[in-house]
């Protein structure tokens, strides 16, 4: 087979798996606007806004600390798989898992200790300062990379899919005890907090029930060896993967931070709601670079990571980009009513902010399987490198835009970052699968 050709059937396993763990996505999206409604509702914008500042520091912190681990489980799995070598995947998996809960562990400390002084800064209550110490522990909500990649690696996205409901479901039905017991912010919390712990224990539960499955007694006692040994270059993968994953990450995580920093709790709020319909195309986004990861390794395993996965990877991205001109047509037109149906009257301001990052988003649709790619092709460091050079360009621009502009800065801010990303990704991966 040329390289040229890339297996077939790869481009259909990519958006087979995008399918699966979108339909749970789809439930949880579902499920997540009754909460978001139960809460805009009962606390209204300051204290709502609280709510979701107290959440991002957490998963701000949380990404920049943190050490997940599934794409060095993906790309070097791949290689035990294709030799069938389980004492190596054994190996690596249990590497892997290390790694990342002694950095979900830093995490948590890091957070605790350093949310007296950020909430001071962010406009939260005392008591919010007080709470925001114990749902630090909110950050092992991220922290099941492991599994995650290695569900990815048996195609398991249907248990993804699952997984996907599982905290949507949590916070519903603790929101809606928060709201009938009149508990406030404390009750909600709580909630945010409770969903978080579930999700990190379902998702590693499944993925050690299919370890089990698929490694048995080799999983728990493999035969002696060093992971580090058995994969060369794989701290200096998890380095750059990591780098890569948190600059991708930093620029939605921070700018509500900011602009609550800015502009206040309220403006936090507004701009959290406004946020809500890029959902609809941010979590497809990311899916699709993660399960567009694996077919993209595979493809270069086997010698295809020239013509081929250049072929692949345009029409990925065209695709993406395509699906997302309905759902700019329908924000476009409906975007009063969306805000009212979502959060009420109180948060109407968000209307045009909304039709902003929604189209911002669409734009952004091609950075994730770009780096997919570019990680694929062994060179995460070009990915992090522009994803670097970009937040170091526009985040320091969002500050004064808010200044000048007030809430519209930061469409601003986010349209052109996107743009810029996007096709800065597109020429390094284009490049990169030219030099295969």
């Amino acid at each position: 087979m040329s390289q040229a050709s890339p297996p077939s059937g790869t481009l259909r396993r990519i958006f087979g798996g995008l399918g699966m763990v979108l339909g749970g996505k789809a439930g949880a999206g579902l499920i997540s606007l009754a909460y978001l409604v139960i809460a805009t509702r009962t606390l209204g914008p300051h204290d709502y806004g609280v709510l979701v500042l107290i959440h991002t520091y957490v998963t701000t912190v949380c990404g920049i600390v943190e050490f997940p681990s599934w794409q060095a489980v993906i790309r070097y799995g791949a290689e035990a798989q294709r030799t069938d070598d389980r004492h190596r995947l054994s190996r690596l998996l249990r590497f892997g898992a290390r790694v990342e809960l002694l950095g979900g562990l830093a995490a948590i400390l890091v957070g605790a200790a350093c949310a007296p002084l950020v909430g001071q800064h962010l406009g939260w209550p005392e008591t919010a300062i007080i709470l925001a110490l114990p749902y630090s522990l909110a950050v092992l909500g991220s922290v099941r990379s492991t599994p995650a990649g290695y569900l990815q690696l048996l195609n398991r996205f249907d248990l993804l899919g699952l997984h996907n409901l599982v905290a949507p479901c949590v916070r519903l039905v603790g929101a809606g005890i928060a709201a009938l017991a009149g508990w406030g912010l404390e009750g909600f919390l709580a909630a945010w907090l409770l969903a978080a712990l579930c999700e990190f224990a379902a998702l590693w539960a499944l993925g050690l029930w299919q370890a089990r499955r698929h490694l048995g007694a080799d999983l728990h006692r493999p035969e002696q060896g060093d992971a580090v040994a058995d994969n060369p270059g794989i701290w200096r993968f998890l380095m750059a993967s990591n780098a890569d994953v948190t600059l991708t990450e930093l620029a939605g995580r921070v700018a509500p931070l900011v602009v609550g920093w800015m502009l206040g709790p309220t403006a936090a709020g507004l701009f959290s709601v406004a946020q809500r319909a890029t959902v609809l195309i941010a979590q497809p986004a990311q899916i699709l670079g993660n399960t567009a990861y694996p077919e993209l390794a595979r493809m270069v395993a086997g010698g295809h990571g020239g013509p081929g996965l250049r072929r692949t990877l345009g029409r990925v991205v065209a695709i993406a980009v395509g699906a997302c001109l309905p759902v700019i047509l329908i924000v476009w037109l409906f975007a009063d009513r969306l805000v009212g149906l979502i959060a009420g009257p109180a948060f109407a301001e968000a209307a045009g902010l909304m039709v902003v990052l929604v189209i911002a988003r669409a734009l952004a649709m091609a950075g994730p399987p770009c780096s997919a790619a570019l990680t694929a092709l062994g060179k995460p460091g070009w990915s992090m490198g522009a994803n670097l050079a970009v937040s170091l360009l526009f985040l320091p621009a969002l500050p004064p835009l808010l200044h000048l502009f007030g809430l519209a800065g930061a469409g601003i801010q986010a349209v052109a970052q996107s743009l810029a990303a996007s096709l800065l990704l597109l020429v390094l991966a284009w490049r990169r699968s030219g030099m295969s």
